[in-house]
């Protein structure tokens, strides 16, 4: 009996050591250490020069780029600017009236239906279509993002929507195929009129717009709202690219959109 008392205080001894280590290394305080890091600003310089090797080897397809965005596709008999304009402009005018003429024939094939107007927006032409030659390179300037054709069933309602939405925003956004008459004292839209007829709140017209707008882009939620969405697949920069190829002189289009009575 006295031989398991001395065992279990020698068992419980070493435990009690045991313990002590343990809670030692647990307790103990880590070091850290302070690192300096430096830095300097390397400006980019001649200095080296080009790499002629790889100078050599994209010139041939640098060239051919060049030759393509630089070949002359058009005239343009005057400077098209969307800041000559309030409620429209020459360049949206001719924007939106080329969306509606090479996107109906796309739409009308695939969806067996016809485009009734075209609405795209002022903040996506990004620069003017000056006076002189036009080329591929003046469609990448005027239009560089990658937006798409989407057409966009709204009703007749949605269409009211659009109409006070345009009388808020004051931009000249680029329309073709619809016409707003509105009240000159305080802006109220009066009547609306689509390819020269009477808008009728439950109907389902069919706009050509960009991808970007279709989703609710510029705060045009009354696309968002729509239960029809169809994609081209027919990029707007290319609809102009393939206008300039088609025609001998750009027109100066000024006819009215927004009709202040």
């Amino acid at each position: 009996m006295m031989v398991n008392v001395k065992k279990n205080k020698l068992i419980l001894g070493y435990f009690v050591i045991l313990l002590t280590f343990f809670s030692l290394i647990s307790c103990k305080t880590t070091d850290y250490l302070n690192y300096k890091v430096e830095g300097k600003k390397i400006g980019i310089t001649n200095e080296k020069g080009e790499n002629q090797e790889i100078v050599t080897y994209v010139a041939p397809y640098r060239n051919k780029i060049t030759k393509e965005l630089d070949s002359v596709l058009a005239y343009c008999p005057e400077t098209l600017d969307k800041s000559k304009g309030k409620w429209q402009t020459a360049i949206g005018n001719l924007l939106a009236a080329i969306t509606f003429e090479f996107g109906n024939p796309v739409f009308e094939k695939r969806q067996h239906k016809s485009i009734d107007f075209c609405l795209l927006n002022s903040g996506g032409i990004r620069s003017i279509i000056p006076e002189g030659n036009v080329t591929s390179r003046t469609a990448f300037e005027v239009m560089p993002f990658e937006n798409s054709l989407y057409v966009v069933g709204l009703k007749g309602t949605q269409i009211r929507e659009m109409g006070s939405y345009l009388m808020s925003e004051k931009k000249p956004h680029p329309l073709y195929g619809i016409q707003f008459y509105v009240d000159k004292n305080d802006l109220t839209v009066k009547r609306i009129l689509i390819n020269g007829k009477a808008l009728e709140d439950d109907k389902i017209y069919y706009v050509a717009t960009s991808d970007y707008l279709s989703n609710g882009g510029d705060n045009m939620t009354f696309f968002k709202e729509s239960v029809e969405k169809y994609d081209m697949d027919y990029k707007l920069r290319n609809m102009l690219i393939d206008y300039f190829k088609k025609v001998d002189t750009l027109p100066i289009l000024k006819d009215e959109k927004i009709i202040l009575e």
